[in-house]
């Protein structure tokens, strides 16, 4: 086994690669960018080199540097970065060091997806009717796009990751489509090259973890059903799938086990299949993953194997401990990736600082993270931020599990997807296993809840009025909050305001161990409140609730963070008289400023002050997190601001351009 090992990565597969290597007795070293100074991998692991900017991770040379100077033997990838990039395993290779992955030929040869097409058709594996080659024009994948048939799906030959990803249902459009995916898998993979492939209906991604050694070992370890997604990326993973039957299973791993066997692959790989859900007798090879993938802890729960721990001997040519035969699945495992993003704005990342951070515990509950309490989101990185794994004797017991580990998971000040990943997870069709890549886009009306309950606002105003009550009796009747007077307890008023909501103002008038409290134009409601360190005790209208709660004191009035079941909510104060004097803001139909929905980087600007723009128009691209957001104009006028240029950062709500209405003459 090697003494030192470096972690080419950063997040939560950082940090969980660290743990196996300090359960090996084995020499940690992480590398670092200036944005991850403070990350908790940097805090966890035996040393720690800086490698540069955000975008650091990506340079081979300065990785593979900092492995040579800490006398590390061996390099870690993770997954995403230069997991599956051939040239740092020949550089590794080139440096002496031990690259914790496959021969660089089985990486160049299934990292190109037409290449890997052709392997494993060869070798026998079915595939997806399709095709695309290096160097074929846009006209050239529309015809085959037209003979393929409609739909079909875009893809980047280079990477994955749903990045460049485009369904297109008819030739309406498919231009448009091909050039954005080029330019998407341009930026993300530094190859334009696409393929065609046909779009199975009612598809379900189903993959095959897969393990070899250098002596001629290869095993699979079941499967992993996939196919809860969001923009072709995976949000709930499970093991095994509910779909399959014994025989499908083994015919769908006798697959996998032959398309590594025809690359030579060594370590731990997953092939990917795309199986139809009215027909599983049919599954077509889509891809192989030459890494360990983000889901693969599922594999471990069912399992009961550490496959980096085995990544790691089988890089140090030690033989699999093991053959199929004591290949066992135990119960069922189901993982739920929480991502800073808002599902209710079409999935947009999101940012902040972590104010107050709980992970849950408790039987067969696992948590893979990177958060650590003051840890600063932001958007250079995929808004990946954890992952929460429940496993049980039966699916509907780590289903239940899973529900309630989220119901404990806290991340206040960063708005996150737990309270959608609840309501996915108690979808009727998710109960029943009758899942397909679909699912979330048709349900998500359902699955998102944008309504603010008045309790939050009551919560907030007696959080409010808690603050400013004496403490102990009262003696003198002037301390009261609001004064004392003849006849009935007189009303304080506050206005609260949360992103993307028109503000409410909450009247509250007692104290707040005994008050009323009326929301909006709402009738009054007896209630109370008591702190509990950082939970907030309600009653309100007879009912009781816990509500966690930080205060994050940055901006001019700060913000006031409430986190109850897996949901959120930063709540401002606003001056209720300042606001009617205001003027225009948001972006309604008059005009106003547009703001930014998310933070990042302004990726490109089309248009100048001055110049006049119709409604739809596109101003400016943000790019964050991977992804790109194209800001448009609100309504017809003139912009008469714009404060921002090519490559400023710019944070959530920040104001970009303000577009005013043209004079009438």
């Amino acid at each position: 086994m090697f003494d030192t090992v470096l972690i080419a990565n950063r997040g939560e597969i950082a940090v969980r690669v660290i743990r196996t290597l300090r359960g090996l007795g084995v020499r940690s070293v992480a590398v670092f960018s200036d944005a991850d100074a403070g990350a908790r991998h940097v805090a966890e692991a035996d040393v720690a080199v800086h490698i540069g900017a955000a975008r650091s991770y990506l340079n081979i040379d300065a990785v593979v540097d900092a492995a040579v100077r800490t006398r590390a033997r061996a390099v870690h990838p993770g997954y995403g970065f230069l997991s599956e990039n051939a040239e740092f395993a020949r550089a590794c290779e080139k440096a002496g060091l031990v690259f914790v992955g496959p021969p660089v030929a089985a990486i160049a040869a299934m990292g190109d997806k037409i290449r890997a097409k052709a392997t494993v058709a060869a070798a026998g594996v079915p595939v997806v009717p399709g095709g695309g080659a290096p160097g074929q024009s846009d006209a050239e994948l529309a015809a085959i796009a037209e003979e393929v048939g409609f739909p079909v799906l875009l893809k980047p030959s280079a990477g994955g990751g749903g990045k460049g990803m485009r369904r297109i249902d008819s030739r309406d459009g498919l231009a448009e489509a091909i050039a954005g995916a080029r330019r998407e898998a341009l930026a993300s993979f530094g190859d334009d090259t696409l393929l065609v492939e046909r779009f199975v209906t009612d598809p379900r991604h189903i993959e095959i973890q897969v393990l070899a050694d250098a002596h001629g070992t290869v095993l699979h370890l079941g499967e992993r059903e996939c196919s809860l997604q969001r923009r072709h990326q995976k949000i709930i993973e499970e093991a095994p799938s509910p779909l399959l039957t014994d025989e499908q299973r083994q015919r769908m791993g006798a697959s996998a086990v032959a398309a590594a066997r025809a690359v030579g692959y060594t370590g731990a790989g997953t092939v990917e299949f795309i199986v139809s859900g009215t027909d599983p007798d049919d599954h077509y090879f889509m891809e192989m993953n030459t890494r360990l993938q983000v889901e693969h802890p599922v594999t471990e729960l069912v399992t009961g194997l550490d496959l980096v721990e085995l990544q790691l001997r089988v890089a140090a040519g030690e033989r699999l401990p093991l053959s199929q035969r004591d290949v066992q699945i135990d119960g069922h495992a189901v993982e739920a990736r929480i991502y800073a993003e808002d599902p209710a704005r079409g999935f947009l990342p999101t940012g902040g600082r972590v104010l107050t951070l709980h992970e849950p515990t408790g039987p067969g509950i696992r948590v893979d993270s990177a958060l650590r309490p003051g840890l600063e989101i932001g958007g250079a990185y995929d808004p990946m931020l954890a992952k929460v794994i429940a496993h049980g004797p039966d699916r509907q017991t780590a289903l239940r599990r899973l529900d309630g580990a989220l119901v404990d998971t806290v991340t206040l000040g960063v708005p996150t997807n737990v309270a959608f990943l609840r309501a996915l997870l108690r979808h009727p069709d998710v109960a029943t296993g009758k899942l397909d890549t679909g699912l979330v886009e048709r349900a998500l009306p359902e699955l998102v809840d944008g309504e603010i309950p008045e309790p939050v606002y009551a919560v907030a105003a007696l959080r409010r009025l808690l603050a400013l009550d004496p403490p102990g009796p009262v003696t003198d009747p002037w301390d009261l909050p609001g004064g004392w007077r003849l006849g009935e307890p007189a009303w304080s008023t506050w206005r609260f305001e949360l992103a993307g909501h028109e503000p409410v103002d909450v009247r509250v008038r007692g104290r707040a161990d005994a008050a009323e409290v009326a929301v909006g134009d709402g009738e009054p409601v007896a209630c109370s409140l008591r702190a509990d360190g950082d939970t907030l005790v309600l009653s309100y209208a007879g009912a009781t609730q816990r509500y966690t709660t930080a205060f994050d004191a940055r901006g001019s009035t700060g913000q006031r963070w409430l986190g109850r079941r897996g949901r959120s909510w930063a709540l401002a104060e606003t001056d209720r008289l300042a606001a009617a004097h205001s003027g225009l803001s948001g972006t309604g139909a008059g005009g106003g400023t547009v703001r930014s929905p998310m933070p990042g980087t302004v990726l490109s600007v089309s248009v100048a002050e001055g110049d006049t723009v119709t409604a739809g128009q596109p101003l400016l691209v943000i790019e964050a997190m991977k992804m790109e957001h194209t800001i448009a104009a609100p309504t017809d006028g003139v912009v008469t601001e714009l404060p921002v240029r090519t490559g400023h950062q710019v944070a959530v709500e920040q104001p970009l351009a303000t577009v005013a209405p043209e004079a009438k003459p």
